[in-house]
């Protein structure tokens, strides 16, 4: 780790504008997302964990994971989690500046707003609007998400909105609504994408694609292509775009172990995992919960929430009539409950998340050290703002409106049936 005097340094350079206005005094060290990928790009075969903080005790179990192993870490919340979850995209950067802070924390933390979804085009005024008020109150990187739309509109959804994005965050775009093994992304979908926003002077640092996984709750790890998922890495390789995987809770370990050492993955997202882990659910190695014959979640006696409290949850969950699926939305509802549990119930919590994520980080991620290599990178850089990773390559007048909806024809369909997978 760099000396008092240089990691004083690094926050005095290292920290975007918006950082350091709302944390004068901190001691954390958040940055832009571009550090973050820089980092596991340096070390190569690498990725790191992108958790999706949708709760107090998930947050700081990852905080503590992270500096544990010494990993440059995300914390995310995505769209649709801010309408389950007690943290939003107004909160997260105060509670992960104040998590760092008490814990003593000095990894460089991305903060993120995964899957900003734009359904439809109707949706991007608010959005123009929104944006810039995450960042002014804490993002440090942002993965837009119009792939819920056609190719064309995708790829001008995130050409309309960039301009309220800041040049130096991070930035993750995305390629075909993931849903399983059907409507798979391919090269020529991909590229389509990046190029037109490279014409554009758009560099993306990280491209989420479809490429066979599913979000939340699977019932095998057979899903993510890791051979497709290297093809579309190496064919966008010019274009500096790293890849970004999503959907981790619902695929092996060796799975991920792939990903990150055969494809140019370096952030995974990481959200439904966390949460059973925090609870005290059992989960396999990866995080997947594991039932009990009766198609119920096993409760670890005397790990996670107390067990009184999990029944309490259990009983709210089927009065709603909710599904497996569903848990997700207890989050809101019980977070004041969570966190008036005994203080040994709640380290408990915090320390199970940390044992969970350090794992991933240092034995499926091979992200440990990764930090270090990042505060490098600041201090060589001397500032917050890293750049593009590539120039320009593609040329604007090819990639105008009209000929953006011509080359989209030449894609066609073969999406797949419609989901819905923000989270």
């Amino acid at each position: 780790m760099s000396s008092p005097s240089g990691y004083d340094r690094l926050l005095q350079v290292g920290r975007p504008p918006a950082i350091a206005r709302l944390f004068p005094n901190s001691k954390a060290l958040l940055v832009s997302g571009k550090v973050i990928d820089r980092a596991l790009m340096k070390k190569g075969q690498a990725m790191t964990m992108a958790a999706n903080g949708r709760s107090y005790a998930v947050l700081r179990g990852a905080l503590q994971a992270a500096e544990r192993a010494d990993a440059a870490i995300i914390i995310e919340i995505a769209r649709s989690e801010c309408n389950y979850c007690p943290v939003n995209f107004f909160n997260i950067a105060r509670q992960v500046d104040a998590v760092c802070n008490e814990l003593g924390i000095t990894v460089p933390v991305a903060v993120h707003a995964d899957h900003y979804g734009i359904k439809k085009e109707d949706d991007i005024p608010y959005a123009c609007q929104e944006i810039p008020a995450m960042f002014e109150q804490g993002i440090t990187s942002i993965a837009i998400d119009a792939s819920h739309m056609t190719d064309d509109k995708n790829l001008l959804a995130n050409i309309e909105l960039n301009q309220y994005i800041p040049k130096w965050a991070g930035l993750e775009t995305e390629v075909g609504e993931i849903k399983g093994a059907q409507g798979l992304s391919t090269v020529e979908d991909a590229s389509f994408l990046i190029q037109g926003l490279n014409a554009h002077g758009i560099c993306p640092d990280w491209i989420a694609l479809n490429n066979g996984t599913t979000h939340g709750i699977e019932a095998s790890g057979q899903g993510i292509q890791v051979d497709l998922t290297a093809s579309i890495h190496e064919a966008l390789r010019p274009y500096g775009t790293s890849g970004a995987q999503h959907g981790t809770s619902g695929n092996s370990s060796d799975k991920l172990r792939a990903i990150a050492a055969e494809t140019h993955t370096t952030k995974a997202n990481v959200a439904t995992a966390l949460q059973m882990v925090s609870w005290g659910l059992e989960v396999n190695d990866y995080g997947n919960a594991i039932f009990d014959e009766a198609g119920n979640f096993k409760k670890v006696k005397g790990e996670g929430l107390s067990e009184e409290l999990w029944a309490e949850m259990v009983a709210y969950a089927e009065g709603k009539g909710w599904k497996k699926g569903d848990y997700k939305k207890l989050n809101l509802p019980f977070e004041m409950k969570i966190l008036a549990q005994p203080q040994a119930v709640r380290a408990r919590m915090y320390k199970r998340v940390e044992d969970f994520v350090y794992g991933m980080l240092t034995q499926v991620m091979n992200a440990e050290g990764t930090a270090s290599i990042a505060r490098d990178i600041i201090a060589k850089a001397g500032g917050y703002d890293l750049g593009p990773k590539a120039s320009a390559i593609e040329k604007a007048a090819d990639w105008t409106k009209e000929k953006i909806f011509e080359k989209a024809k030449d894609l066609g369909d073969g999406k797949g049936p419609a989901g819905n997978f923000d989270d």
